[in-house]
C-alpha cells in the first residue's frame, strides 16, 4: 500500500489502517481468550485435583508475573526491531503453550503452562499501542485504543463462557485446546503487514548562542537519557500506578465473580459465567467511550485524559463497593454491578493514551512495557491470589468488597498525575514516523 495515498495524519490508507486494527482486535481477543478461559475451569480443576482458591487464583496470576518479568525485554524488541514480527513470534507463542495446557497432569505442570501463556504474551500490548499509536492521528488516540480495549471484555467474557461450555460438555482439557486455534491463524497474517520504520532515539539539543539556530541539533539518546526520559516525567509513572489499582481490582473481579454468583446466590456454573460476562461485556461502552469523551475534553482542558481516568476509578469504586456490600438480592445488585462494569474501563483507553502522549515516539512499546510491568506486578498478578487468600480466609463477598478499596487508590494517583501532564506533554520530542516500503 503506497504510503502517498495516505491522508493528513495517517500513516496508511484508511482502508489499509483499518485492516491492521482489526488485526490488532482480533489477536488482543483471543489473546485474553486464552489468558481466561481457565476461569471457568475452576470447579472441575478443584474437582479433579483437589485445589484451594488461592491455587485457582495462582493460575491466572502465573500469567501475569511472566509478563512482569518478559515485556520489558520484548519491548526492546518490538520498539527496536520490528513490531510486526515480534508480535507474530509472540502470538504463535501464547497459543502453542494454551494447547499444551490440554497436557497437563497437575497442578504444577498446568502452573508452568500458563506462565509460558504469559511469556507469549508478554509484549502483545506494548506492541499493539505502539503500532495503533502510529497508525492513527493523535487527535484520536484514545478514542481508538479505547475501541482495540473493547476486545479485552469481550475476550474475557467469550473465554470464561465457552470455557465452562466445553468443559460441561466435553472436558475442561478441550477447552484449552480449541480456544488456542484462532490466535494461531491469525499470528501467520502479522508477518506479512507493513509497520512504521524504527524511529531512531534522537534528542533535540541545546545549541551555543552563536550557532546557527535554523537547525536544530540533534544527539543520539544515551541509556540515562532514556532513564531520565522516565523517571523524569511524574504524570507518566503515577498512571503506572493508577493502572495496577484499577487492574487489581478488574481482575479480581473477573476472576472471582463467578464463584461469587454459585457461593453466595447459588447460581449454576453456566449461570454464573453469564452473569460475570454481562459485566464484563460493559467494557464495549466503557472503553470507547471513557477514550471519546477524554478525546472531545481534551480540546478545552489538556490533562482531560487523566481527569476521566480519576473520574472512572472514582465510579468504579462507589458502585462496586455498593453492589456487593449494601444488596444482597441480584434485583438491585446486578445493576449496579452492570453500571460499575461501564465505569470499570472507562480510565483505560485514556490511560493507555497518556503512556504514549508524553513520551519519545521511538520510546512508546518501551514506555507501555513498563505500565505492563507495574499493573501487572502490583495488580494483576497480585489481585486473584490476594483475593482468593482472603476468600478462603473471609469468606468471597468480603474478598471482593475489600478489592473494590484499590480503585480509590488508582483515583487519587490519576488525579495527581493530572496536575503534571501539560507540563511533560510539552517536553515530547517531535518525531515524524514513516512508513516501511
Amino acid at each position: 500500500m503506497a504510503t502517498q495515498s495516505a491522508p493528513e495524519g495517517f500513516l496508511f490508507s484508511r482502508g489499509y489502517t483499518h485492516y491492521v486494527f482489526i488485526l490488532l482486535w482480533l489477536l488482543y481477543f483471543f489473546d485474553y481468550v486464552d489468558r481466561m478461559v481457565v476461569v471457568s475451569l475452576f470447579p472441575f480443576l478443584k474437582s479433579e485435583w483437589g485445589l484451594t482458591d488461592a491455587q485457582c487464583g495462582a493460575l491466572v496470576s502465573a500469567v501475569y508475573w511472566a509478563i512482569v518479568f518478559f515485556s520489558f525485554p520484548v519491548s526492546i524488541m518490538v520498539d527496536r526491531w520490528s513490531r510486526k514480527k515480534s508480535i507474530g513470534i509472540m502470538a504463535v507463542m501464547w497459543s502453542l503453550a494454551t494447547m499444551a495446557c490440554a497436557f497437563t497432569k497437575n497442578f504444577s505442570q498446568l502452573f508452568v503452562a500458563r506462565t509460558a501463556i504469559g511469556l507469549g504474551e508478554a509484549g502483545y500490548a506494548p506492541g499493539g499501542t505502539a503500532m495503533i499509536s502510529a497508525l492513527y492521528p493523535e487527535k484520536r488516540r484514545a478514542f481508538m485504543v479505547g475501541l482495540w480495549n473493547i476486545s479485552i471484555p469481550l475476550g474475557m467474557a467469550t473465554g470464561i463462557v465457552l470455557g465452562g461450555l466445553i468443559a460441561t460438555h466435553w472436558g475442561w482439557r478441550h477447552a484449552f485446546g480449541i480456544v488456542a486455534i484462532p490466535g494461531l491463524f491469525i499470528a501467520i497474517l502479522f508477518f506479512f503487514l507493513k509497520d512504521y520504520k524504527t524511529v531512531g532515539l534522537e534528542q533535540t539539543v541545546q545549541q551555543q548562542a552563536a550557532e546557527s539556530i535554523a537547525s536544530p541539533a540533534k544527539k543520539k539518546m544515551s541509556k540515562m537519557d532514556i532513564v531520565r526520559a522516565f523517571s523524569r516525567t511524574p504524570s507518566l509513572l503515577l498512571t503506572y500506578l493508577g493502572f495496577a489499582g484499577m487492574m487489581f481490582l478488574t481482575i479480581s473481579l473477573s476472576s472471582f465473580l463467578p464463584t461469587y454468583f454459585q457461593r453466595v446466590h447459588g447460581a449454576p456454573l453456566q449461570k454464573a459465567t453469564l452473569l460475570t460476562s454481562g459485566v464484563m461485556l460493559m467494557a464495549i461502552i466503557g472503553s470507547p467511550l471513557g477514550g471519546w469523551i477524554a478525546d472531545r475534553w481534551m480540546k478545552k482542558r489538556i490533562p482531560a485524559r487523566l481527569l476521566v481516568s480519576t473520574i472512572s476509578a472514582l465510579l468504579s469504586a462507589v458502585l462496586f463497593f455498593a453492589g456487593l456490600h449494601l444488596f444482597s438480592g441480584l434485583t438491585v445488585q446486578y445493576p449496579l454491578l452492570i453500571l460499575g462494569g461501564i465505569a470499570a474501563m472507562a480510565w483505560a483507553s485514556s490511560a493507555i493514551a497518556v503512556t504514549q502522549d508524553v513520551v519519545h515516539p521511538g520510546l512508546r512499546a518501551i514506555s507501555y512495557a513498563l505500565c505492563v510491568i507495574a499493573q501487572n506486578l502490583l495488580g494483576s498478578s497480585l489481585g486473584p491470589i490476594v483475593t482468593g487468600a482472603l476468600s478462603d480466609a473471609y469468606g468471597i463477598a468480603t474478598a471482593l468488597k475489600l478489592a473494590t478499596l484499590a480503585a480509590l487508590v488508582s483515583c487519587v494517583l490519576f488525579y495527581s498525575g493530572s496536575r503534571f501532564y501539560k507540563k511533560d506533554l510539552d517536553k515530547v520530542e517531535k518525531v515524524t514516523l514513516a512508513a516501511e516500503n
